[in-house]
């Protein structure tokens, strides 16, 4: 199967959850996250806000430390301080222009949504690259990163292209995963 097709199949069952499941299972990968070194040890985090049912991560926010989430321009994504959010690009959710900025020396971990992923920690996305394009940059590849998503999207293996960059870990709702066979 295509990667076109695999997204659409992964998405719809993503979409197939009830709130009540979606929450739930959002709360659980939120409690696991919590307790992971790698959060724990980290000053700077930069998230996401959840779009068509992603593992929703804003109870994390509450956390004390600096929270970064994505703005979408052109074909990158900027990060800014966690604060007053409005639509932006694709209907997410995403701060405003005007707050403060992240440099990507201050970053220490990368929470990052997927479509679906596999064992080694390859991920599928929704097929625009933004995440691609930021971790192919230099001062970017050596962050680490936790893939986020739900149980049934993760799958032995991902056909992968010679751009992906497999995760230090990821995490769904039965817990985090850092012994990944890359």
């Amino acid at each position: 199967m295509n990667k076109s097709d695999l997204r659409k199949i992964y998405l719809q069952k993503r979409l197939s959850l009830s709130q009540v499941e979606w929450k739930s299972k959002s709360h659980a990968i939120v409690e696991h996250l919590k307790i992971s070194e790698l959060v724990r040890s980290s000053q700077t985090i930069l998230s996401y806000c959840s779009f068509r049912q992603e593992p929703d991560l804003s109870e994390l926010l509450t956390l004390p430390k600096i929270w970064g989430l994505p703005r979408c321009v052109d074909q990158s994504l900027f990060w800014h301080v966690a604060g007053n959010l409005r639509s932006g690009k694709f209907g997410i959710q995403e701060p405003d222009p005007d707050s403060p900025q992240i440099n990507v020396s201050e970053v220490d971990l990368i929470l990052v949504p997927c479509v679906m992923c596999d064992r080694k920690g390859y991920r599928l996305g929704y097929g625009g690259g933004f995440y691609d394009r930021l971790f192919s940059q230099p001062e970017w590849r050596e962050k680490k990163a936790i893939g986020i998503l739900f149980d049934f999207a993760v799958v032995d293996e991902l056909a992968i292209d010679e751009w992906d960059q497999p995760f230090n870990a990821i995490c769904t709702e039965s817990g985090l995963y850092s012994q990944l066979n890359h």
